[in-house]
Parts: structure tokens; sequence; C-alpha cells
């Protein structure tokens, strides 16, 4: 990591700091898959076990605080701040550190230890900020654009190892083993989140999920540079339900072209790719899409009355989830796209289109 994408990261949060005039932010981050990203962004450090924060005040150095239990579950060297802190309480020494100033915090309702906000809340004034610490983050530098792309590849060359290994018949676990060791070879580690739906609901890729003549797989992970992305497609012989999805699956993609351009908001885009879907009758079962970044789900969701504008640089994942009435028939494919001065690139360069069991990559 460049010392300049470094202070470029600083100078956002700080900016969007100053706007709700706090004087510290405390990003919270944890081994919960997907939701270890933002204390990576911020320091570097990758989260092993258990959790962290980072404390960036309004003026000088960070400091990244652990708990102590947590000194030897993770690398600390790989972390660019030098200030680290191991206490027993963390939430103690942040109500120490932070008495009577007013702290954003990025992670509040669903990652902040519960033991840390008892500890301080009555000594600090907590604001909520993960919408702007995602805003802040949103555009990304062409330092990060390159780490996104690389995820990208590693993707869909996992996907491409799905596909080879499908078969009717086989176990989900086998079909996706193959796919999960390009992602670990490759320098994911353990930031991968592979799925496969039974029915329309999302089930982990085990031995006893057996794969029929129809398969979704959910591929999502982040590379050696932390980033998440989502790329894949449906697999195998769609029944007549299944097909007319796939005709609103393609106009979606071509909405997304026009739809994902600077200026838009996240409410127009949402309703120029679900067009297809709901002239057709179909309900969304999931997000149409979201901001991704270093961490998996980020601010601006693609929905419903989001008027956040999108800005050149800002990356998505698009993923409609279209549900039929019987509740089963379902068709979910995932793209990783890049807004664009010309509308929504595609990084990963699939067709949107159902796989056939056994084929081969061109």
């Amino acid at each position: 990591m460049s010392r300049e994408e470094i202070e470029r990261r600083y100078r956002l949060v700080r900016e969007a700091m100053e706007e709700q005039q706090l004087d510290f932010v405390l990003v919270c981050g944890s081994e919960y898959t997907g939701f270890e990203g933002a204390v990576t962004y911020l320091s570097g450090f990758v989260i092993v076990h258990r959790y962290a924060y980072v404390l960036l005040p309004r003026e000088g150095d960070p400091t990244i605080v652990f708990p102590a239990e947590a000194r030897y579950v993770g690398q600390h060297g790989t972390s660019w701040i030098e200030d680290q802190v191991f206490v027993e309480r963390p939430g103690k020494w942040l109500g120490d550190r932070c008495t009577a100033q007013r702290v954003g915090v990025y992670g509040m309702d669903y990652v902040m230890a519960v033991r840390d906000f008892e500890a301080a809340h009555l000594r600090i004034e907590f604001v909520p900020f993960d919408v702007e610490f995602d805003l802040a983050r949103a555009v990304k530098s062409e330092e990060e654009l390159s780490s996104v792309r690389d995820s990208v590849r590693i993707n869909t060359e996992g996907f491409w190892a799905f596909l080879e290994a499908y078969g009717p018949g086989k176990a989900a676990g086998e079909v996706l083993a193959p796919a999960e060791r390009v992602f670990v070879e490759a320098g994911c580690g353990r930031l991968t989140m592979n799925m496969v739906l039974v029915g329309s609901e999302f089930a982990m890729a085990r031995e006893d999920t057996v794969l029929g003549d129809f398969c979704i797989p959910s591929l999502e992970i982040a590379g050696p540079g932390g980033h998440w992305v989502e790329v894949s497609r449906a697999i195998g012989d769609p029944n007549a339900e299944v097909s007319r999805m796939l005709e609103a699956y393609e106009e979606y993609f071509e909405a997304a072209k026009g739809g994902l351009r600077p200026g838009a908001t996240a409410h127009e885009v949402h309703r120029a790719v679900s067009k297809g879907f709901s002239d057709r009758g179909y309900r969304l079962g999931h997000v149409t899409g979201h901001s991704i970044g270093m961490t998996m789900i980020e601010h601006p969701k693609i929905g419903e009355g989001i008027e956040a504008e999108l800005r050149e640089n800002m990356v998505f994942s698009m993923h409609p989830h279209v549900i039929a009435e019987n509740g089963e028939d379902c068709l979910y494919m995932q793209d990783t796209w890049l807004v664009t001065a010309d509308g929504g690139e595609p990084l990963a360069g699939l067709p949107m289109r159902i796989f056939r069991a056994g084929e081969t990559r061109p």
C-alpha cells in the first residue's frame, strides 16, 4: 500500500468527520466474514480472529486497538499504524481516551462488541457513522481498482473451476472444492464466502447438498488486496419459468450499462434494472445491488428510495434475486460493475446467460 493511498483514505474520512463535527472516528471490525474490511481499509491489518478497532482523530496519528487476548491472532506487523494498543477491555480504554468527545462509529449496530459499548457510551457521545464512512470510501482510486480487477480475475477463474466440476447428482461440496482451491492458491485466504441456492434460499455447499440439473452458485471472494467482488452464473437446464426470468436478466444487464453512470441516483438505477422483472410480475428477494469494497456490503445499496448519487469509479455488486410465485423457481447471477463516464462496465467479461453443464471456456 502506497503512502499516498493511505493519506488519501485518511483525508476522505476526515473530510466527512468535519461535516459531522466529530472529534474522532472509531472503525469497528470483526472476524465475521465480510465485516473485517473497514479495519483493513484504515490500517492494513487483516483480522484473523476476534475483533479490532481503529481510532482516527481529526488531527494526529491513528491508533489500532485490540483486546488483549487477540495479541497472537493476526500479523500485527502488517499494519502501517505504529500506535498499537492491547487492553483487557477496549471499551474502558476508549472511554478514558475519548471522554466527553464526539465520536463517529462505523459498525455500531452490527460490529461493535456490546461489552465495549457498555463500558464507553456513558462517557463518550457516540454518533452513527456508517453511511458517511462508506460514502467516503465509495470512489475507488486507481490503486484500489487494480486490486478490484485482480479479485474479479480470481473470482472468474473460480467460476470456471466450479463449472468444470459441476454435474447433476454431485455433492455441492465436491463441486465447490476446485473453486475454493483456486481462491486459496491465489491468496484469498479466509476471505471467501461461497454458497449455492437450494430453491430460492442460500445454503452452504456441503457434502449433503446434492445438485440437480440446474444449479445456481453464489461466489464471493476478496483477493490479496482485500477488495471483495461477486461473480457467478447459473448452470444447467432451466425450466420455462426460469427461461422467462433470463429474459428479464438480459434486460437488466443492458440497463445497467446505461444506468450505472455518474450523476444517476441509486434509486434511478434500481428502477431501471428491475423494470424487466417487475413488468413480468416477479418479486425480488434480495437487494438489487450494493456498493462493494474492503467490506462486502457497503452503502449505497441499489434500491428503492436510495437517493445517493453515483460517482465515477464507484464499484457495485449487482445481483437481482428474482423469485417466482411458487417460491421455488428463481434466478440469481452476480456481477461486479465499475461506474465510468460512459456508463456501467461489467468487470468479469462473462456473457449474461445460463451456462451448460460440461461447457469449457472459449
